[in-house]
């Protein structure tokens, strides 16, 4: 797990490997860049923290844990910290204090600098715009963009663009390309092991070392191809229709992965939960009519990509057993659009488990895996054999 060296002297943190060699006496550690922004330091202008994979402990409790997910996956981009209180059945007060106990931050701040360092590197990977940038990274408005930048940055937008290195541009044939970073021990071969075995015919595909899938973004479809980009990083190339909300889509692609992860997670929790359905009810077959049928074309595509996956309420009006796949799926699909399965990482371990065992035929390894691929660190790590 990478922690941040603050030097209480000069004011600047720094990731592990920095050249700058502080003395000790001098030196404050923190697990979370955040963190050490909130503390007041800015980030060391050599070493680049904002360009590393950041973690929260996975000692910290369950609850911490999950309000962190929900923060990172954008809860708090139009609510406030009292909603998202309001969604784990804690008060706001009471999430900020377990925040600072254990993360040394707000969940307002934790947010803001996800944010911050999200658009501190694509000023450096990309060409977008600095206006195309701050509605990419979540940002509600330009003004609030520059005023963060020179909280995080002490910097303006455009003078960070212009300190960018020659070789930080990603230059791929198509598309936005964009480094995500990761922490060693990281095997990405085995994480495309585990995504091919579990492909669904023109959903998704892996093919020479890189993973590709159709994906729906507010209702316009777009494709992720995710592949090895260095010893630290990988490289996701995005074909979207816009960039709006682009800070979401690469964490997603970052679970997919499973950066951080005990497992590859999964883009759509849903999808995830159909596939596991009928993998436990040795109907995996089903699965390519089930998107012939009721996916959303997307012509023009290679590789074998064709088809956005289904949403829930799709599924739910739809006669599955006549596509091959048991009733459980429709079931899941019914309850998922009711709100009464929760699969946006807003339950706790237990209400989603029990969620998904009072749908008739569910089994308890096949919960306990979704629950895995969801991100739920304390779920049995027991899944269902897929050949």
């Amino acid at each position: 797990m990478t922690t941040y060296s603050a030097v209480r002297t000069t004011g600047i943190y720094c990731r592990p490997g920095c050249g700058a060699r502080p003395r000790a006496e001098n030196v404050t550690t923190f697990e979370l860049a955040a963190a050490a922004e909130a503390a007041g330091f800015r980030a060391c202008l050599r070493c680049r923290p904002y360009r590393v994979a950041g973690e929260v402990s996975p000692t910290s409790p369950e609850l911490v844990c999950r309000a962190v997910r929900l923060v990172l996956d954008g809860a708090l981009d139009d609510a406030t910290e009292e909603q998202l209180g309001h969604r784990i059945g804690v008060s706001a007060r009471h999430l900020r204090r377990l925040f600072h106990e254990h993360l040394g931050v707000t969940p307002t701040q934790l947010a803001l600098s996800r944010r911050a360092h999200f658009a501190r590197r694509l000023l450096d990977d990309s060409d977008l715009s600095i206006a195309q940038i701050a509605f990419a990274s979540g940002f509600g408005s330009i003004r609030h963009f520059n005023r963060a930048m020179r909280e995080v940055f002490r910097s303006s937008p455009k003078e960070l663009r212009d300190r960018r290195r020659r070789h930080d541009r990603l230059l791929t044939d198509g598309g936005l390309g964009l480094r995500i970073p990761y922490e060693q021990p990281y095997d990405f071969g085995a994480a495309l092991s585990f995504l091919a075995a579990r492909v669904i015919p023109g959903v998704d595909s892996v093919e020479d070392g890189t993973y590709r899938r159709t994906i729906m973004l507010d209702g316009g479809p777009g494709v992720l191809e995710l592949s090895v980009g260095g010893p630290d990083h990988l490289v996701l190339v995005a074909h979207l229709p816009y960039w709006e909300g682009l800070i979401h889509v690469v964490s997603r692609a970052a679970q997919v992965a499973g950066i951080g992860l005990e497992q590859p997670g999964a883009w759509g929790s849903f999808e995830a939960g159909v596939q596991l359905l009928a993998v436990q009810s040795s109907a995996q077959s089903g699965l390519g009519g089930l998107v012939r049928s009721l996916g959303t074309f997307v012509p023009g595509l290679t590789h074998g990509l064709a088809y956005a996956f289904p949403s829930a309420e799709v599924v739910a009006s739809a006669d599955v057993e006549a596509l091959g796949l048991p009733a459980t799926v429709r079931e899941l699909a019914v309850r998922v659009h009711a709100g009464e399965v929760r699969l946006d990482g807003a339950a706790s371990l237990d209400e989603l488990i029990s969620s998904l065992l009072s749908i008739p035929d569910v089994e308890p390894t096949t919960a306990h895996a979704l629950a895995t691929r969801l991100g739920y660190q304390a779920a049995v790590p027991i899944g269902l054999s897929i050949t």
